[in-house]
């Protein structure tokens, strides 16, 4: 933007910081007069060869580019562009990238099915045109100071840089501590002045400025759903099908991560009756798939492998591979996934972090995991929850909604935790600044009830936006690639154009894909009510030595942080926790994000 050229050693150090993300090869290209520089790590998958390398240009040298992501339609795009005429040298899905922009610009991404963080560069013009794909699968931030313009897939990267401010931003901190579920899909990041390209959003910087513009909003895009359950379920059924197969397409080895709940269940069931029925070496789809990974908590509230086991022996999976988290140390591995993280948690991030490594370690880069269906179906509802779950309806309807409910519950929020000795901000009357969410202001249909609203802000303002940080984080700190099913944009408008009915009764949650899945996979699983999520066994742990260990990063000071949070009083409640063996789900998932805050803050001050 201020028309300098860019230093090399910047755009190295940046690649350096982020080849967890790519360790299968490196490139930079530098613009003819140097002003723009893109930089890749690579993770192979698609197109292992060397001429699919990043960055890669276009046969003119007009445009180039650097892709995060996968667009798992390529093939059918790839034909269509054939048939204007396009010629391709590569058998990857980044040459169809580039000539899809070449033939459609922007709009290209109404076309894709898939994930992705995409930069182009237009040497003629001097623009790069930057874009992240529907539902915040793949990250993309970006930082504008002093005439210089710089993005990254990870905010890691760019605090590298010599001359970038990395003052964190503390409203935005206070924020997380008291709902951490309200900052992934805002622009603002812990960082004041490194900015998150929301999803479903695009953005184009030319030597004059930038603008950003937004390209998708699901409420725009829903379809008329079949008037029963039934045939609503056999549509759901072929949409499903076609988002798990399409998202098989790899010429790389693939796995699971199997958790035995319903959704990871449903896919690897799906995966197996595909292979049964494609052959070999159909559409790019993987031939050596059979591989699950399955997290075990022996003895502990949320341990499902015989569920587990009981999905992969229906799939036909036998290489199986069970990691015993009893025997992992809760502070083996703690500071590296809170690192990788990125921003605050609900717990710790040990299980998913040592779950992905295990992946690695057998050599597959790609996971398909079950995502995405709790937000858009129901997933949290609980048996005997049915009142508390209807009151969260109820709030999560007008909260997003009503600025002015926004800060009432907020308020109601901070006199409930402190109630329950679970709130720490130094102010006590004021809540933390809101973060705007472009998604809470979407229009909605007239006809939708509390369910389908609360939902619809759970899947693009709070919940799975987080969730996807955290998934797209700990697994690519290992160079593995996770891919979700459940958020192929059909799957997506469908599940939210049909009625509330087709969703939750007052047995079930998610009943669409359970009537879907009817005789299609394990009905133990298929039809139970227990919802027990894949996390770190946070309670037997902080009873113990992770308890101690925050104790411990409480007792140091930190400025910044003791702006925002009293933090003796704090350390007293988790004193008390810590002898009382006092801990439990849910003090832990209100205590906790102190806890990492504050770690975050002194690693913070460690690196300046």
């Amino acid at each position: 933007m201020s028309g300098r050229p860019v230093d090399c050693g910047d755009v190295a150090i940046m690649n350096a910081r982020l080849a967890h993300r790519g360790p299968d090869g490196e490139g930079i290209w530098f613009s003819l007069d140097e002003r723009c520089a893109l930089g890749h790590r690579r993770l192979a998958i698609i197109d292992t060869d060397a001429r699919s390398n990043q960055p890669m240009l276009t046969p003119d040298e007009r445009y180039a580019i650097v892709f995060n992501g996968e667009i798992y339609n390529f093939l059918e795009i790839r034909a269509d562009l054939e048939a204007k005429g396009h010629r391709f040298r590569t058998e990857s899905d980044t040459e169809v990238v580039l000539a899809a922009w070449r033939e459609w610009g922007s709009e290209m991404q109404l076309r894709f099915n898939g994930m992705w963080a995409i930069v182009i560069y237009d040497n003629v013009n001097r623009t790069l045109f930057l874009c992240r794909d529907r539902f915040a699968e793949k990250p993309l931030f970006y930082l504008e100071q002093g005439g210089l313009f710089a993005f990254a897939s990870e905010m890691n990267a760019l605090t590298a840089l010599p001359w970038a401010n990395t003052d964190l931003d503390m409203d935005v901190m206070a924020r997380a501590c008291l709902d951490t579920h309200t900052i992934e899909a805002s622009e603002r990041t812990l960082y004041k002045q490194i900015v998150r390209l929301p999803a479903g959003h695009s953005m184009k910087v030319t030597p004059h400025g930038s603008q950003i513009s937004r390209w998708w909003c699901t409420a725009d895009h829903l379809v008329t759903a079949p008037a029963t359950l039934a045939a609503a379920a056999e549509e759901f059924w072929d949409r499903f099908q076609s988002a798990v197969k399409i998202c098989m397409r790899s010429d790389v080895p693939i796995g699971s991560c199997l958790s035995g709940g319903f959704d990871s269940s449903a896919i690897v069931a799906t995966m197996a009756g595909l292979s049964q029925n494609a052959g070999t070496g159909h559409d790019r789809q993987a031939n050596d798939w059979r591989h699950a990974f399955v997290a075990t908590f022996p003895g502990m509230s949320n341990d499902e492998t015989p569920e587990a086991n009981l999905a992969a022996n229906y799939a036909g999976i036998s290489n199986t591979k069970l990691i015993d988290m009893s025997m992992v140390n809760p502070l083996d591995n703690l500071e590296k996934g809170m690192q990788a993280l990125e921003g605050i948690s609900l717990s710790v991030p040990t299980a998913t972090l040592c779950t992905y490594s295990e992946v690695n370690d057998a050599n597959i880069k790609v996971s398909i995991d079950g995502h995405g269906a709790d937000e858009m179906m129901g997933g949290y509802r609980q048996s005997g929850q049915g009142l508390r779950f209807a009151v969260r309806n109820l709030l999560g309807n007008a909260s997003g909604r009503h600025r002015s409910f926004n800060y009432l519950s907020d308020h109601i929020k901070m006199r409930v935790l402190s109630q329950q000795n679970c709130f720490f901000l130094r102010n006590k009357r004021t809540p933390p600044p809101l973060l705007a969410v472009a998604a809470n202001a979407d229009s909605l249909p007239k006809e939708w009830g509390v369910l389908n609203r609360r939902l619809y802000g759970m899947f693009h303002a709070t919940v799975l936006p987080t969730l996807m940080r955290n998934f797209d984080r700990l697994s690519m700190a290992h160079g593995v690639e996770v891919r979700s099913p459940f958020l192929d944009w059909r799957l997506v408008t469908y599940a939210f154009s049909l009625p509330e009915t087709f969703k939750s009764d007052h047995q079930y949650s998610k009943l669409i894909a359970r009537e879907a899945m009817r005789g299609r996979m394990p009905e133990q699983i298929r039809a139970s009510t227990v919802k027990k999520g894949f996390s770190s066994p946070m309670p037997e742990w902080m009873n113990g030595e992770l308890g101690r260990w925050a104790h411990s990063q409480l007792s140091k000071p930190n400025a910044a942080f003791d702006v925002i949070v009293d933090i003796d009083t704090l350390s007293k409640q988790v004193a008390i926790l810590n002898a009382t063996q006092g801990w439990n789900w849910e003090i832990c998932s209100r205590l906790w994000p102190y806890v990492h805050a504050k770690w975050f803050c002194d690693q913070h001050v460690s690196s300046r």
